[in-house]
């Protein structure tokens, strides 16, 4: 029991005597907004409320906007369903 009582008051002499690490903050860069080629435009429509959950969730974990996963989205189905020739330039 002596011995335990010790070793405690060791460990609060030795608490009074050393300063605490302070933790060193990790800074990270800032994402970077994409460069506008183009003007942007309004774009409203209605989806199911679970997709709507999903849609932030996922931007959430992913640290995205949901404009930028409404833009990433529409141009990939468009990549897949537009014909070859069909381009947005043209649009």
């Amino acid at each position: 029991m002596e011995d335990y009582k010790n070793k405690l008051g060791s460990l609060a002499d030795k608490l009074k005597r050393e300063q605490p690490n302070t933790p060193i903050q990790e800074v990270l860069p800032v994402k970077a907004a994409p460069i506008k080629t183009e003007p942007e435009v309004q774009f409203n429509n209605r989806i199911p409320k679970g997709l709507l959950k999903r849609l932030k969730t996922f931007g959430v974990e992913y640290d995205e906007s949901l404009k930028d996963i409404n833009i990433q989205a529409l141009e990939l189905y468009l990549s897949h369903k537009a014909k070859p020739d069909q381009t947005t330039e043209n649009a």
